[in-house]
């Protein structure tokens, strides 16, 4: 049997979880290109906005308390469309940007299979460390709400391999316009 205490603190713990919507950004035009983006603007095709509209017509009963973006255009776009029904402002962060490519930003990325990788990507460290700092911030400021994260591939998977423990070549790619629930 369970001491009163430790019920406490458990339920406790339960009842002021906070619920992550992470949500990568609809298509863009670079997408389709095979394009290498890393920290460029990008442009949504219509796909990618009907994407986008999908993923709020099947939130719109969620009661979303707080949206965040990327403050790169495709993640902003996606959050706004996402976030309209609920009549919520979407507060963009660098945190969820992706990953900086350096020299392979712009690139084709099939071309880029084998080559080696030029000394000013991001490191993945860095990469990790602002998706944990993400995740706590979340975590803090908003005990046991429902947030929306709209973010890019490769952040996604950061912020998922430090939810899980886990490196990133263990977290599934995400698709385009994908929701992933994570209890913080």
């Amino acid at each position: 049997m369970m001491n009163y205490k430790l019920f406490c603190i458990f339920a406790r713990n339960f009842l002021i979880m906070t619920t992550l919507y992470l949500v990568r950004h609809g298509e863009t035009v670079d997408n389709v290109r095979q394009i290498m983006q890393g920290q460029t603007q990008g442009q949504l095709t219509p796909n990618g906005i009907q994407q986008a509209q999908q993923v709020a017509d099947e939130m719109r009963l969620v009661p979303l308390d707080a949206v965040f973006s990327s403050d790169l255009k495709r993640s902003v776009d996606t959050a706004r469309i996402i976030a309209e029904p609920h009549g919520l402002e979407v507060v963009q962060t660098p945190l969820l940007r992706e990953r900086d490519w350096g020299g392979f930003t712009g690139r084709f990325i099939p071309d880029l299979k084998g080559e080696a990788w030029p000394d000013d990507i991001e490191t993945l460290e860095n990469l990790l460390s602002r998706a944990g700092e993400f995740i706590a911030y979340v975590r803090d400021a908003f005990p046991g709400k429902k947030v929306l994260a709209v973010g890019h591939g490769i952040v996604n998977k950061a912020v998922q391999a430090v939810y899980y423990g886990k490196s990133m070549s263990e977290v599934q790619r995400m698709m385009n316009a994908e929701v992933r629930i994570l209890q913080l």
